[in-house]
Formats: C-alpha cells, structure tokens, sequence
C-alpha cells in the first residue's frame, strides 16, 4: 500500500465525510416526493429493498475498491484490469456535476437572506424566474439564438456561487484530514440539528398530520407497480453517491485496518435517515399549506428545484416563525450541498493528482480554477434551462449506465466478486455471503438494464421538459463526452508507474 497516501484521522472523520457525500439537496428535495408519487408508506418496502440489494452491495465493492487498490477511480480501476477510462468515466461525471451544483447552493445562500424579511413577496415562483434573470415559463430559447440564449451574466446568483467556490476551494486545499474530514466533523452534526429543528416545527402546525399520511399512509397498489420499483433503485443508486467516483476516492485514505461492510452499512441507512427526517419536515410544511389554502395535499406538493424555491417560500409566507424556519430551510441546503459538492471535486482532484504525479496543492487549483470557469455559465439567465437539462442527461445516462457497466465488468467480465468478499470478510465484523455476489452479478444489472431500456425509450420518444432539440442535443453531447473523455485521459501518458501494474493476488489488508 502507498504509505504516502492521505488518510483519515478517525474512523468517524471517514464516516461522517461518506455520509456528507451521499446526504445532498436530493434528499431534501427529491426523496420525500418520489415516496409521495410512488405509494406513500408503500414506497418503503421497495426502497428499502433496494438499498439492500442494490445500494449497499455497490457501496461495499466501491469501498473494497478504493481502499484495496490505493487509489482514485481511474487508478484502482486501473490496477484492476487496465479499465482506467472507467475510472475516468465517473470522474468525468461528478466533473460535470460539481460545474452546476454549485449554483444551486449558491440559490440557496442567496435565500438564506431573502428569508429574512420574505423578500420573495407573494408571488414566490415569479420572484424565482426574476431572480435568476430568465422569463417565467419561456422555454423557446435554444442555441439558435446563441449568445442572446445565455441572457447576460446575473450578479446576483454569480456572486453567492463564488463565495461557495471559495469556502469549497479553503476546505479542499487544506487536505483530507485537516480539510474534508474537520469540515465533515461540523458540516453533518449541523445538518442532523437543523432538520430535526425543521422536523419539529413542522409537525406542531396546522394540517401537518394530513401531509404525513399523504406521505406515509401507504398506497398498496403501488407495490405492484413496476415504476414504483424502478424508482426506488433510482432513488437509492443516484443518493449513496454511487457510479460518482467518490466512494471509491474517499475508501483509498483509509488505513490498513478498517471494517469496510460495516461502514458501508453504517453510511447506508444514515442517509436514508436523513432522508425521512427530511420528508417529514417537508410535507409536514406542505400539509400545512394544504390547510391554509384548502386544497389537497397532491395539489400542493411537487419535488426538485421548484418545491426549495418557490413552494416552500410560499409555506413560509404562511407559517408562524416563517422567518427563522426559513433561514434553517435554506441553511440546510447549503451544508447538504457543499459537504457533497466537496466530495464530488475531491474525484477530480485526486484523479488529477495520480494520473499526473503532481502534489496536491497544485491540483486543486487546476480542478477548482477549471470548474469555477464552467460554473459561470449556470450564473446566466439561461442557467436555469443549462442546470435541468444537463442533470438529467448526466444523472440518466452517466451514473445510471457507469453502475451497471461497472457491475458487469467487476460480477461477469473479471469475475472478482469473491475476491471482494474474501478481503473485506477479513477485516469487517459484518461477514457478506454468497447473496452479496447475487446481488451483485444478477439483480444491480438486471434493474439498471431494464431502467435504461425504458429511460432511452422514452427520451427518443420526446423532449425531455418540452425543451427545444438543439436544448436537449446539449445534454445528449455532455452524456457522451463524459464517456468518450474516459477514454482520452487512459490514452494520456502518466507520470505513476502505478498505472496499469495489476494488484498483486496475495496483497493484504
């Protein structure tokens, strides 16, 4: 093993950042409505029967991979069986990733003040198109009409999204230990104390009883629905922070002796912790809203970026202590978002670093300089139509299609499944069997294949959200030049004799 490699302090510190990484703004956001759509408390059977299927059995190989092989995703992949571009493959995903999630936090910062006060008036979904500088519902704009497409730089969303390069950059430069896992060590205990606070407010208000049965009152039918299903492989795959290249990085600074299933577990179920905590606290808000406009709770409830920025908004206009459960909201998501996006960049900057042989410092100026670069276009007023459709593509047709080539590759092509439960068996309490190799081999590929085939059929059937062609051939061309760019980065030469050497059959923990 490379006793030059940076390690955790502390079995917590690694924890604690795995956690930060797979807790993001999708499980505010996205969790608890995917749940209302899919069966209520029904959803749960399904959910978490993939997170032991599916999302667990791929975090504990991940963890496997990193801390065996010594090394970022394009190195280990590289020990593995000259598969470096796989490696790179889902660097190049969090790249793209890291480039638009940092305007999302920067929304969120600029919230944070805009909480005080409600500075968003009535109208919450018009102050949302207002602020990010692009005209409520136009979604005719396309490359045609390119640079007028971009609408100009918004200052008031580059100048957040800068502050949070700068506190992204500071933790990064200052390491693994010093840096990511001190910074993960206040980041996480924040976060849990934050949504517990929202939580609890949340059930104290009126209404808030009918917006939990809407989310937890289970919809039986549901179960016998195959798009339920899928979405609950979905859910767990796209929020563990797997296919990204992190879990691999963060598992590569462990040291020698580390229980690998058990953590794998404990980062688990901490994020699907989270994740209810979460939805109690949003649709405990969005029952109340359901009360005091008297509608259904289905009228009312919607995910993503729309249900931070213009639905919760209005809640608060409405609620008791709207203010001060408004600056929690928001303050949430930016501890959410940048302990991810710091894991996400962390991908590319230790790739860089043992591709090319170069300290540390000076990659995380390339990476970071680089990305802040990109990020600039998200601060346009196009930024809005940029993040929606890059994130789909990038989330549909690179995490989704990296995890079930990487399970093909590591369960049939090199057939190492044994050998992972071999290794880990002798360093973890938890003991994995042979259904971990089923699950492996036969069930992840099975569900990301079958996702795949209806996700491609549907997108060659129509624009994804009505976008104009040359909109949607964006986010087709950032899917593809994220693969094809794993391929140019193998064929570059390196500076680390490590490249392509293969692990030694009898190197131990």
């Amino acid at each position: 093993m490379d006793n030059n490699r940076p390690q955790w302090g502390t079995r917590a510190g690694f924890i604690l950042a795995a956690v930060g990484s797979a807790v993001g703004l999708g499980n505010i956001w996205r969790f608890p409505y995917t749940a209302f759509e899919n069966g209520g408390g029904a959803f749960l059977i399904p959910y978490f029967f993939a997170l032991i299927t599916a999302g667990i059995p791929i975090l504990i190989l991940e963890f496997h991979l990193g801390h065996k092989l010594r090394g970022s995703a394009p190195l280990s992949f590289s020990k593995l069986g000259r598969l470096e571009w796989l490696g790179w493959w889902q660097t190049f995903i969090s790249f793209v990733i890291s480039i638009y999630y940092s305007a999302i936090i920067g929304w969120a910062f600029a919230y944070t003040f805009f909480a005080v006060g409600q500075s968003w008036g009535e109208d919450t979904g018009a102050f949302l198109y207002k602020y990010l500088g692009i005209t409520q519902g136009d979604t005719t704009y396309g490359f045609n009409d390119f640079p007028s497409f971009l609408g100009g730089m918004q200052w008031k969303v580059l100048i957040p999204m800068l502050i949070v390069w700068v506190i992204v950059y500071i933790i990064l430069s200052r390491g693994v230990q010093k840096g990511i896992e001190k910074a993960n060590k206040f980041f996480m205990p924040l976060l849990f104390i934050l949504i517990i606070l929202i939580a609890i407010r949340g059930i104290t208000l009126e209404g808030a009883t009918a917006g939990l049965n809407a989310l937890f009152q289970p919809d039986w039918s549901g179960i016998a629905n195959a798009q339920t299903w899928i979405a609950a492989y979905g859910q767990v795959f796209f929020s563990l922070s797997i296919a990204f290249a992190i879990m691999i990085t963060y598992s590569s600074y462990l040291p020698k002796k580390s229980d690998i299933n058990n953590n794998a577990f404990i980062t688990a179920f901490a994020n699907s912790g989270v994740s209810i905590i979460a939805g109690v606290a949003v649709f405990s808000a969005i029952g109340f809203m359901a009360a005091q406009s008297g509608s259904e709770v289905g009228e009312v409830a919607t995910g993503g970026v729309g249900l931070a920025f213009a639905v919760f908004p209005t809640i608060l206009n409405e609620m008791p202590m709207g203010e001060v459960v408004g600056i929690l909201f928001f303050l949430s998501l930016i501890v959410a978002g940048l302990s991810s996006l710091i894991s996400i960049v962390e991908t590319f900057i230790a790739a860089f670093s043992d591709k090319f042989n170069i300290e540390r410092k000076k990659s995380v100026n390339i990476s970071v300089g680089l990305i802040t670069l990109l990020s600039l276009f998200f601060a346009t007023g196009a930024g809005l139509y940029l993040l929606d459709t890059v994130d789909y593509f990038i989330n549909s047709y690179g995490v989704a299609m990296s995890g079930l080539i990487m399970a093909i590759v590591v369960g049939w092509v090199l057939n190492y499944t044994n050998k992972v439960r071999e290794y880990n068996n002798q360093i973890s309490d938890i003991r994995i069997g042979g259904w971990w190799n089923f699950f492996v081999i036969v069930l992840t590929p099975s569900v990301l294949g079958y996702m795949a085939i209806k996700q491609i059929a549907t997108d060659l059937a129509e624009n994804y959200g009505g976008y104009p062609d040359n909109l949607i051939g964006l986010g087709w061309a950032v899917a593809v030049l994220a693969f094809v760019f794993g391929f140019y980065f193998q064929s570059l030469r390196s500076k680390n004799p490590e490249f392509n050497t293969p692990v030694k059959e009898d190197e131990s923990a």
